[in-house]
């Protein structure tokens, strides 16, 4: 096992960039290990921050979105919109933490409560 170089936070040489960074200039890691990682100081004894940084000459284009890939997507975020309660389409992405769209999780309370 090698050791990786280890860089300050901003401090890093030209050749490197972090996923994010690929990703903005249209390239993906392409299988490539870590060459090196970056590290930014935290206060009170906490660990640092840690990015992972990949050499640019070895990256690869991102592949194209092909049409079933993109049906695949569709669906997969299709999914995430039907409530599992009430088997509607939410118009909106269930949140995990709900589980279920917001008038299942929310029901109103009946006419004959509230006039009481």
């Amino acid at each position: 096992m090698r050791a990786l170089p280890v860089f300050r936070w901003r401090l890093a040489p030209d050749g490197y960039a972090t996923r994010r960074q690929l990703r903005a200039q249209g390239l993906r890691p392409g299988g490539q290990d870590v060459a090196a990682q970056l590290e930014r100081p935290r206060r009170r004894g906490r660990p640092p921050l840690v990015a992972y940084l990949y050499r640019i000459d070895l990256a690869k284009p991102v592949r194209p979105m092909t049409p079933a890939r993109w049906a695949a997507l569709a669906k997969a975020n299709r999914a995430r919109r039907i409530c599992p309660t009430c088997r509607r389409d939410a118009g909106y992405v269930i949140p995990p933490a709900l589980g279920m769209c917001t008038p299942c999780a929310f029901p109103e309370p009946s006419l004959e409560l509230r006039s009481a």
